[in-house]
């Protein structure tokens, strides 16, 4: 029996020796690959299994943080965008309130023209919408009182607004011929309500706006009408507004912006300038061809700028025109970063 034990033995020892050799070939990889890792500088072994370590994780995530609230764009192609930027400067703040508003002729500028004396309309010289000067002929009537003919002049200068006759038709003595007015310049009527009529004086500035063009004109109060306007209980401000060009039209709605007080600050950016990034208030500031999100604390604000109280100082060079584009371009970056 001893010689069949012998070959199982052989077999068992051989068998052990193959396992021995295997796991001491598992065991020089790992510690090759540990050594590799070492000779390429990252030796420590708090690594997750993916190979990043916590300490290079938070690294990473302040890179990103970093990099989402910066971008660069090239000069020329910011140009081409129409990305412009400005400094901040100290400004005003103004206490404004929006008014409506109707373009009237002035008083004393509207004349209507008739007839003296009864008689044949022989002549008449204009029509609606033409210019005439002070003493230029209208009309030309043949007076039954005279028999002869007499010449309606313009009593002033200014634009025809009607015209109430027709050549070959008779005049009675005062007829009403033509209606002209001088509308060179014109009266902004406001209709102030309520309590916004105790801030209201006369000489503050007002800015009318055309409501068919957005058109602007600058001016200021004049008076403040002394009755109630019957129909809807308001007080009257009144304004006069230049009219040489003949691009305002009486009759027409206009939007009013009257300021009641001006408050200093030491700095004031455009509306235009903010936007919204995670819940805060943020400008765009550009050094070089980087752009960075500065968070800012507002104060203040008119209808076109705010009041900086803190984010960003004197002379800062802000993003004060398409500064969407911007902010889109952080995000996309942002974006890109999470993938």
């Amino acid at each position: 029996m001893i010689p069949s034990v012998v070959p199982r033995i052989l077999a068992s020892l051989l068998l052990a020796a193959s396992i021995a050799v295997v796991v001491s070939g598992c065991n020089e990889k790992t510690a090759s690959s540990a050594s590799a890792a070492a000779h390429a500088g990252n030796p420590d072994p708090s690594r997750d299994d993916d190979g990043h370590g916590h300490a290079d994780a938070d690294a990473d995530a302040d890179a990103d943080a970093h990099d989402d609230d910066e971008v660069e764009i090239d000069a020329a192609i910011a140009e081409q965008s129409g990305i412009r930027v400005a400094p901040v400067v100290a400004g005003v703040i103004a206490d404004e309130h929006v008014i409506q508003g109707l373009l009237t002729p002035i008083d004393g500028r509207v004349a209507e023209v008739s007839a003296r004396f009864p008689g044949a309309i022989r002549q008449l010289t204009v029509n609606v919408g033409d210019q005439v000067r002070a003493g230029q002929p209208l009309a030309i009537i043949a007076s039954n009182l005279s028999l002869s003919d007499y010449t309606v002049s313009a009593p002033l200068s200014g634009v025809v607004l009607a015209r109430h006759a027709s050549v070959g038709g008779v005049a009675s003595e005062g007829m009403l011929l033509y209606e002209i007015a001088d509308l060179s310049s014109l009266w902004v009527d406001l209709h102030v309500f309520g309590a916004d009529a105790q801030h209201i004086t006369a000489g503050s500035p007002v800015t009318i706006t055309r409501l068919s063009d957005g058109a602007t004109a600058d001016t200021r109060l004049q008076r403040i009408l002394p009755g109630t306007a019957t129909v809807s209980q308001s007080t009257v401000a009144r304004a006069q507004l230049d009219n040489s060009d003949g691009q305002w039209r009486p009759g027409s709605a206009v939007k009013a912006r009257i300021t009641v007080a001006q408050t200093p600050a030491d700095r004031v950016l455009p509306l235009s300038a903010l936007q919204s990034q995670d819940g805060n208030d943020v400008v765009f500031v550009r050094s070089g061809n980087r752009y960075r999100a500065r968070v800012v604390r507002l104060g203040q604000r008119d209808a076109r700028q705010v009041q900086v109280l803190d984010g960003v100082d004197a002379g800062d060079q802000v993003v004060v025109e398409q500064s969407y584009l911007i902010k889109a371009d952080m995000e996309k970056s942002g974006a890109s970063h999470e993938h």
